[in-house]
């Protein structure tokens, strides 16, 4: 037969159709399987019996489970998408988990004032249309909820910081922590840290 393939230039299934045609006549070129059920039809005695185990035994099982369950226990030979066209044929869904929602926990406040101060800054139109585009630059004292100082910068940077924290420790004293988001004014951005509060070592010098 490979002899014959290459004497006509011809693919094997050529050749075949065409001694089949010769035999045969037109009806040899029908395909050997006309007028069978494939195995994966949705329809047919196996779907059926798919669709009664998953409703008696099965009920609750996800689809890839239950292909490996009609496998290993009722001897049935599917892939994983032909029991999901079955099941959806069926109306049956697949059953999802639904996973338990993430609880979270609440910082609890500093007990004391002064041992925790959030700065950050506040870009807005806090003048509306009749001035500038200003940024709020402030702490607020994780205790109390009061706000000890705060300053507009045209821009959020580190003089506004410095004139803030200069405020607070001559009229509050030192705070004991500050807590900051990740902007690269306090992190670099070439390092990878979490945002956590940090105890900066003090100078009153340089405040």
């Amino acid at each position: 037969m490979s002899e014959a393939t290459e004497l006509m230039a011809l693919s094997l299934r050529q050749v075949r159709l065409r001694s089949s045609y010769r035999t045969e006549g037109a009806g040899g070129l029908a395909h050997g399987n006309g007028g069978r059920q494939s195995h994966n039809a949705l329809g047919g005695p196996t779907a059926e019996r798919v669709v009664a185990l998953t409703r008696q035994v099965y009920h609750g099982v996800n689809q890839q489970h239950l292909t490996e369950l009609l496998e290993e226990e009722q001897q049935i030979h599917l892939s994983r998408s032909t029991v999901r066209r079955i099941l959806l044929c069926a109306g049956i869904r697949s059953p999802q988990r639904r996973r338990a929602p993430k609880h979270r926990r609440r910082r609890k406040r500093k007990p004391r004032e002064g041992m925790l101060l959030q700065i950050d800054g506040s870009p807005h139109a806090w003048l509306g249309e009749r001035g500038l585009r200003l940024c709020l630059v402030g702490a607020i004292d994780d205790a109390t909820n009061q706000v000890p100082y705060a300053v507009f910068r045209r821009q959020e940077d580190l003089q506004g910081y410095f004139t803030m924290l200069r405020h607070i420790v001559r009229t509050k004293g030192i705070p004991l922590t500050l807590y900051h988001n990740r902007h690269t004014l306090f992190v670099s951005p070439r390092r990878e840290e979490r945002r956590t509060p940090f105890t900066p070592n003090w100078r009153l010098n340089g405040l």
